[in-house]
């Protein structure tokens, strides 16, 4: 392989690696339009990796097109540190994930969860009095529980709604206190608890409070987060092995250009 077509290759391998890159910024895009300010936690990182794959391509790019030695070799040393962060940060990911389930209640068709199901990573970030008090601030403005009395206008509608973990830990209070339902967002607080959990007594239904301060919400908050990671960890599998193959072919295309340099 001469040095004109080993840079032709280098150009068309840096070319789809700026595609790549888009679509990474588009799917942080992606993520930021469908969640709400209080869960975009993994919104900016994702952006950030497809920006820095986006230049370091546009380094490659003109390394090759000026059959540069050093802009290539600089390419691919970056490429090589994204790779290697995005292998750490995906085993992390998976194994912070790997811990937290719903659990069934009898009657109701979504789950409940428990904070001490999830990773030591989860307790320790959600049981920080500042962190949760940011995230507690961001839920009370958001109308995850306000809206639940709109979309269901009948107690029988609610009773058989699929709830999501936050609507589920931090909207109502545990199933196992037993209080009755009056509607959607309001409960009837009189009836003695049939739990001894402490969430029974956090909970109120003022749209303020409901079960904001439990530790069923953190719960709901963990559940989300984990599906959050794993997308991200999912999708930074394809990306790893995309950019590998990538990473292959360039330092093979960049050791004929070096050779071929030597032998010139």
């Amino acid at each position: 392989m001469g040095i004109g077509t080993s840079n032709f290759v280098i150009r068309w391998i840096n070319f789809l690696t700026m595609l790549l890159s888009i679509a990474v910024i588009i799917f942080g895009i992606w993520m930021s339009t469908h969640h709400d300010s209080c869960r975009k936690s993994l919104t900016l990182p994702v952006l950030g990796l497809g920006g820095f794959i986006f230049i370091i391509s546009i380094v490659g790019f003109m390394g090759a097109l000026k059959n540069n030695s050093i802009l290539l070799w600089i390419y691919l040393v970056m490429l090589c540190i994204i790779l290697v962060a995005i292998l750490v940060f995906t085993v992390l990911a998976f194994i912070i994930t790997n811990n937290g389930s719903g659990h069934n209640a009898p009657g109701l068709r979504y789950k409940e969860y428990q904070l001490q199901d999830y990773s030591s990573w989860f307790l320790k970030q959600l049981n920080n009095t500042k962190n949760w008090k940011r995230l507690k601030s961001c839920l009370v403005k958001s109308e995850d529980c306000n809206n639940l009395s709109k979309k269901y206008k009948t107690l029988k509608q609610y009773k058989s709604a699929k709830l999501s973990p936050i609507e589920a830990g931090c909207c109502k209070p545990p199933s196992e206190c037993g209080y009755p339902a009056v509607s959607a967002s309001y409960f009837d607080l009189s009836f003695h608890p049939v739990s001894s959990s402490k969430d029974c007594k956090l909970y109120k239904n003022s749209r303020a409070i409901k079960c904001y301060n439990c530790d069923s919400c953190k719960a709901g908050v963990a559940q989300y987060m984990k599906t959050e990671w794993r997308v991200v960890a999912i999708f930074n599998v394809i990306l790893f092995v995309v950019l590998s193959i990538i990473y292959f072919v360039g330092c093979c295309a960049r050791r004929n250009v070096g050779g071929n340099q030597s032998k010139a």
